[in-house]
This record gives C-alpha cells, sequence and structure tokens, in this order.
C-alpha cells in the first residue's frame, strides 16, 4: 500500500492568514490546532513557475517558496514535511522555519534506514509545531497523519 505526503504545516489561523497569498492553496484540520497544506502536483506548477526543487532537497519544495513558508514563520513556526512509502519502505524529510529562519532540519531518513532514537523527521518536526504525544503513540499518528494516502485527499 502506497502513502504519499507532501505539505506544509502551522498553526491553523497563521496558516489561513498566510494562504491569502497563494490563491491556489487549501487547508485541512488535523487536530491540536494546527493545518495541513498539501503540496498538490497544481499547486506545485504555479509555485515553481517552470523551476523544480529548491536549496533544501525537497522534491515538491521549489525555491522561492522556501523563501515564503520562512516569511510565514513570523507568525510562528511551519513545518515543510514529505513522506513516501510503498509496501512499507520509504522515506521521510522535514524542515521547520521559526521567526524567519530554518530551526529544525532539513531532516532525511532514506529507505532502508532506521529513525533516529529521537523520532522520525516528520514527527520531529510535528514536536516543534507543539504537538504533543500520547503514551503508545508518536506525534505523526497523535494529529492523524495516516488518515489519508495521499496529499491530495486531505481537501478532496
Amino acid at each position: 500500500m502506497a502513502y504519499d505526503l507532501k505539505a506544509v504545516i502551522a498553526e491553523e489561523a497563521a496558516l489561513r492568514r498566510a494562504l491569502r497569498d497563494v490563491p491556489a492553496a487549501r487547508a485541512a484540520s488535523i487536530g491540536q490546532g494546527l493545518s495541513l497544506m498539501p503540496m498538490t502536483h497544481a499547486l506545485f506548477e504555479s509555485l515553481a513557475h517552470g523551476g523544480g526543487g529548491g536549496a533544501l532537497g525537497f522534491r515538491r519544495l521549489p525555491e522561492p517558496f522556501e523563501k515564503t513558508l520562512a516569511a510565514w514563520s513570523a507568525d510562528g513556526p511551519v513545518a515543510y514535511v514529505e513522506a513516501e512509502y510503498f509496501g512499507g519502505a520509504g522515506e521521510q524529510r522535514a524542515v521547520v522555519w521559526d521567526g524567519g529562519t530554518v530551526v529544525l532540519g532539513p531532516l532525511r531518513v532514506e529507505e532502508g534506514e532506521p529513525f533516529p532514537s529521537d523520532g522520525s523527521p516528520l514527527s520531529r518536526a510535528l514536536r516543534r509545531l507543539g504537538v504533543v504525544a500520547g503514551p503508545g503513540e508518536d506525534e505523526f499518528s497523535a494529529v492523524g497523519l495516516g488518515r489519508h494516502r495521499h496529499s491530495g485527499a486531505w481537501i478532496a
């Protein structure tokens, strides 16, 4: 079974204010006061202006938008995350900006690598955004990021 997530995650009110700058974007609430903005193919194309990925090494994060996310983080931490899995094997990437600068990452765990003892890149980014996991779960589970298998399903 496949899992594919490429998204911006931030405090709900801050992300909704920021989305005024990006007419093609949509957000979905994920819990604990956070919202997720999926980086759909159409959104990526509208932001990349024909270019590819940015300096941080993400597949769907165009360089001009890296600067936008840094600016959005003036209102609080903003994360960009990517996770791709197929049949249990996959990779994760995450970065968090706060106050206009990168404060976590970019973090990367490639296919076949174990997660570090302090958690997966996505869980560490969510923790930096204030997510609190309960007993027996990680931050990924705490906000239900497993509810949808593909990025676009969050706004469908």
